[in-house]
Parts: C-alpha cells; sequence; structure tokens
C-alpha cells in the first residue's frame, strides 16, 4: 500500500517530459519559535521544520550564505518521495528555514546530489555578472522501479539566478542517463577541477564509484571507477564526496573520497569510509600505505557512532576551509524513533583536517570554531586526581541538558575507564569515554532512555580504537536534548543518538579502575539556536 501512495503521489507532481520546469516559493513558514520545544527535538543541531528528513544535498557557499539542501517528504515523518528542503544559514549554526527547492517531476523524485557556483558560466544558463548556481541530483523513476527496470536512476541539473531562492530545471535531463542499467546510480557530487579546468563528478554505482568529467556541467564523459579491490563492501555504497586537502604542517597535497556505505558500518548499520591517494583527470589511485589498511574488505572509518551517515562537504566554503556536515541517524531505526511532528538531525558542522600520524594519512574532525558563540560562561575546574566519581550536578545544574565539555586525562599505567555520565531522576543513563584495556573511546546508551523501537537500536557498546599511545587522551564533547558527539584530536570522533525519557540534569565524571590526573576541564553551556 505504502509503494501505492507513492505512486499516486509521483503521478501527482508528474509534469510534462523535458520541460524545465521552475519551483515558486510557497507560504511563509511558521515562526520557529513556536516550534522547537517537542520532546528530543534538539537546540543547536539542524532539524526541519517538520516532516521527514536524511541525507544533506546541495551544500554551497555564496555570498555570505551557507546553502543546505536535504532530503525531504514534507508529508510524513517517514521516507517518501523525495523533494529537496532548504535552508540558509551565515555562520553555520543559525539557520533560515526556506522553502523547498526542488519538487519531484516526470522523471522522478529528487534524491541526493550537490551544487555549485558555476563562476565562469560555462552552463550558459548565468546572466551577465550573474554566475548560475547549480544543482546536480539523481532523479529516480518509480515508476521504472516498480516495473522491474534497473534503470531507473540518472543524473541531472537545475540551475538558480536568484541565490537558489527558485530553481529551473534543464530541458536536457537526464545528463548522465543509465545506459548499463545500473540499479544504484546516484548521488553526485561535482567538483570544480582547478588543475584540469573542468567539472569533475562523482557518484555511487553499487558497491564502487565512478568518475565523470565536463567542460559545460552537461555534456559529459565516463573517466574510471574505484573500489573493488579496496574498502568494505558490506552494503551499497552512497553519498560519495572528492576534494583535494593539504596535509596539516606541510605544503603536500593529497585528495579525500568519501563513501558511506550502508549496511556495513563499524558499529552497525550506516556509516561512512574514506580514501587517501591522488586524482590525476582520469583515475583516484591510493596512497600505498592507505591502501594496506583498506585491502579485503577493510575501511577507515570517519565516525564511528552509530549517527553520522551520508555527509559530504560545502563547496567553495571561505578560507579553503574543508567543512563536512552529514545525516544524524541510521537507517537501522531512522524511521521508527521516537519523534512524532519531525524527524531526523544533521550532525554538527565540522573542519576535515588531514594529518600524516604513524599510522599513516588520518582524516579528523573538528567542531567549527562558529559553535563558540553558542557558549556561555565557563566552568573550569582545577588539576586534580579522579579515583571513582565526581558529581557535577551543583556546579553544573543550570547547563544541562545543553552542554560543551573539553576534558584532557592523563593516564595510569595501570588499566583504568574514564567516562562522563549523564543521567536524571526517571533513571536514565548515558556513559562515555575512554578505556585503556583496549585503548579504545566508547559509547553507551543502552540505558538511556526509550529503546522499544528497534532491537537494533541500544544492543551494545559502541566502541572506537584509538591508535595514538600517548598518555593524556582529550576528550571534546557535545551534548544536545538527544545526542552526543565526541571529537578527540586528529584521533576520532563518534556520535550517537538518544532518547531519554525526560532530559538529562545531572553529569558525572566517573573512574573505574586505577585513578586518572584530569588536566584539564571546561564545561560551557549552549545557546539554543531556535530562540
Amino acid at each position: 500500500m505504502r509503494h501505492l501512495l507513492y505512486l499516486s503521489l509521483f503521478l501527482l507532481f508528474a509534469c510534462a517530459n523535458d520541460a524545465p520546469t521552475t519551483t515558486a516559493p510557497p507560504a511563509a513558514l511558521p515562526n520557529t519559535q513556536q516550534r522547537y520545544t517537542e520532546p528530543h527535538r534538539p537546540q543547536f543541531h539542524f532539524t526541519p521544520p517538520a516532516a521527514w528528513m536524511n541525507d544533506p544535498n546541495g551544500m554551497v557557499y555564496l555570498d555570505g550564505e551557507y546553502h543546505l539542501f536535504y532530503q525531504h517528504y514534507p508529508d510524513s515523518t517517514v521516507w517518501g518521495p523525495m523533494h529537496w528542503g532548504h535552508a540558509v544559514s551565515p555562520d553555520l549554526v543559525h539557520w533560515e528555514h526556506l522553502p523547498i527547492a526542488l519538487y519531484p517531476d516526470s522523471l522522478g523524485y529528487i534524491f541526493s546530489g550537490s551544487a555549485v557556483v558555476d563562476r565562469q558560466n560555462t552552463s550558459g544558463f548565468g546572466e551577465v555578472g550573474q554566475p548560475p548556481l547549480i544543482a546536480v541530483f539523481t532523479h529516480h523513476d518509480p515508476v521504472g522501479e516498480r516495473a522491474g527496470r534497473n534503470d531507473f536512476q540518472y543524473q541531472s541539473i537545475a540551475y538558480s539566478l536568484d541565490k537558489g531562492r527558485t530553481w529551473t530545471k534543464y530541458a536536457g535531463n537526464p545528463v548522465i542517463p543509465n545506459t548499463k542499467a545500473i540499479r544504484d546510480f546516484r548521488d553526485p557530487k561535482v567538483i570544480w577541477d582547478t588543475a584540469r579546468k573542468e567539472w569533475l563528478m562523482v557518484f555511487a554505482a553499487k558497491d564502487r564509484v565512478q568518475f565523470w568529467t565536463s567542460p559545460d556541467l552537461k555534456a559529459w564523459t565516463f573517466a574510471s571507477d574505484f573500489g573493488d579491490d579496496y574498502g568494505t563492501h558490506a552494503g551499497v555504497w552512497e553519498c560519495p564526496d572528492i576534494f583535494p586537502i593539504q596535509v596539516e604542517g606541510s605544503s603536500e597535497q593529497q585528495w579525500v573520497l568519501l563513501s558511506s556505505i550502508n549496511p556495513g558500518g563499524p558499529n552497525g548499520g550506516s556509516a561512512t569510509q574514506y580514501f587517501v591517494g591522488n586524482w590525476n583527470g582520469k583515475r583516484f589511485t591510493l596512497d600505498p600505505t592507505f591502501a594496506r589498511d583498506v585491502r579485503n574488505e577493510r575501511a577507515v572509518w570517519l565516525d564511528y557512532g552509530r549517527d553520522n551517515y551520508a555527509g559530504v562537504t560545502w563547496s567553495d566554503a571561505p578560507d579553503d576551509r574543508r567543512i563536512f556536515m552529514g545525516w544524524m541517524s541510521n537507517w537501522d531505526y531512522a524511521q521508527v524513533v521516537p519523534t512524532k511532528t519531525w524527524r531526523s538531525a544533521m550532525t554538527l558542522p565540522r573542519t576535515l583536517r588531514l594529518h600524516r600520524t604513524d599510522a599513516g594519512y588520518r582524516l579528523c574532525s573538528e567542531p567549527v570554531k562558529e559553535l563558540d558563540r553558542l557558549r556561555g560562561a565557563s566552568v573550569a575546574m582545577s588539576k586534580r586526581t579522579l579515583a571513582d566519581t565526581l558529581d557535577l550536578r551543583l556546579q553544573l545544574s543550570e547547563a544541562l541538558p545543553l552542554l560543551e565539555a573539553e576534558l584532557l586525562i592523563e593516564l595510569p599505567e595501570q588499566p583504568t575507564t574514564f567516562s562522563v555520565v549523564l543521567s536524571n531522576d526517571a533513571g536514565d543513563r548515558y556513559r562515555i569515554g575512554y578505556r585503556s584495556v583496549d585503548n579504545a573511546y566508547f559509547s553507551d546508551r543502552r540505558a538511556a532512555g526509550d529503546k522499544r523501537f528497534s532491537e537494533k537500536f541500544a544492543a551494545d557498546v559502541h566502541v572506537a580504537p584509538r591508535e595514538a599511545r600517548t598518555k593524556t587522551v582529550p576528550l571534546h564533547l557535545f551534548f544536545d536534548v538527544s545526542s552526543a558527539e565526541l571529537f578527540s584530536g586528529a584521533e576520532v570522533a563518534v556520535t550517537d543518538v538518544f532518547f531519554p525519557k525526560q532530559p538529562f540534569d545531572r553529569v558525572q565524571l566517573v573512574v573505574e579502575g586505577a585513578p586518572v590526573q584530569l588536566l584539564q576541564a571546561d564545561f560551557y553551556p549552549l545557546e539554543s539556536i531556535w530562540r
């Protein structure tokens, strides 16, 4: 029955074949101050005003605005005919919701993709002094899918001359048809290849990616594919991204390829793997050391939590920053989590940096500096020894549930476990921290609230291996109403969501095993971005 509903809605949205279409803004959205008070609603993460959201799409910076488009079904809190929702921000923190940008049409639903500023007007869609904004996306034909065909996904484009407020779909769509009938053939990411002065597109094709090049965003030539012998293939590859990046502390440049996969993540379900190498205009080749780490169904993961998926980076971000954002959920349970009027959030925006470590090249995630604007007055603690439990309810009672913590611990010679524990009077308890017995970070949401909606949601403790062997361990933590994100220098990121019966209102530092030295502890209450 659900498929029949989606098919009916698709036909309702359909328009004449090959006709360019322009979307007009609908009525204004309700004031956000009247929303964002529902149970579990994040207060400093992006969420849609209402209804379903998944992958971030079309992330591009233009004239002082960060554009965030996203997979959106406005009529339900479960997945349906995909549209592109739209929001803009001056600072990656405070967001203004805009009307839906792209609607389904006769070629299909509007699946994931990217956006670029065509500064040289290579496409010819621009006007004098006004370069067009080009959206590149997958059309997904539900009629062809229901008919049993495999060629129901293909790549298309649209353009905007008013900073993304309205869009015209190209009359020649699709620009890359699915001539080889590959069932999973989607999620194009486009960048301008400066060295070769052409457009480069990467998209997922089953359990690998394909590369295509173009002079004008309309005529595309197949270059190569990648992934047959590298990375994990436990599921379908999705939402790739490729970009050059300078290695921290050097003049060396490498290329990074991201590829999300579902299932097959390190702690189950959806996750994002990455690769480091070189793009020569035709092929992506791995750095030899990195190739060793991702051969024979092995992967290097961008985030070890269960809830960072389908993330990509902003095009044209100022100061050559490589800024990433992911969908904060997991396909194992995304459609059944206990939210009512809205569903899903995005991760915090993160700056990606490439480090050369003892283990080889590693991509690290850091929360963007703009998040500092949400900080209230710091609560700092002096250096001390921690031997058991330190209750911080008195010091931080005004901060929770919106809290940032920067901690630095020094490890003893004997085994120990250090954790930050959130709890409430309802008996909910969430733990995140580090254990020396296996040199790993962990996130434990097994007792953190509602988990009845999915047997897969809280079955295990989520573990993130630490490659460094230093005695000092950094933990940079962000706690929202229903999520935790851990960043640990150039080492690890962990993102998990949870659904406590009531907001967490107490925090403890807990040591199990040998005492640790707390070298730094700074806590910041955080403001809501919607108030």
